[in-house]
């Protein structure tokens, strides 16, 4: 199967400019496409191959978790480069158990503003476990381009 690159951000829809009042005729309807990473993580590492391209929006984070992680601590926090706690907390994820995890801000105001823009720069997502093991999970960051909200 063939791949095709586009340099995003990718608007659809069919009216592009409102001129009137008229839904489905004369006001504008445009969205942003919903872009997609993942990489296969272990317990023992902690660098990804997801790179967010800058301003964007961060719409979900799922652990995909295949096998459970291990030790004292089966926790693991989502940052990235330079800031391992940019989205959660340190230890703010569980990875005690197979099956899937949603990681979320929690109600810290400084991480949900993380999601909502990642910044002025690109960033490359980092796992950060609490000690290592043999866990193995698949993360999922599902992200809008360039929305710069904040």
């Amino acid at each position: 199967m063939a791949n095709t690159t586009f340099s995003g951000p990718i608007r659809a829809g069919t009216i592009f400019d409102t001129t009137g009042t008229t839904l489905g005729t004369n006001v504008a309807n445009i969205g942003l496409v919903e872009m997609v990473q993942s990489a296969n993580i272990t317990q023992a590492s902690g660098l990804t191959t997801i790179v967010l391209p800058a301003n964007s929006q961060i719409v979900e984070m799922t652990m995909f978790t295949t096998t459970a992680w291990t030790g004292v601590a089966t926790t693991y926090g989502v940052g990235i480069t330079g800031n391992a706690t940019k989205f959660t907390a340190a230890g703010g994820v569980d990875g005690a158990a197979i099956g899937v995890v949603s990681i979320t801000p929690g109600t810290d105001a400084t991480k949900t503003a993380a999601f909502l823009d990642i910044g002025t720069a690109d960033v490359r997502i980092l796992i950060t476990p609490t000690n290592t093991g043999p866990g193995v999970g698949a993360l999922v960051v599902r992200y809008v381009q360039n929305r710069n909200l904040l």
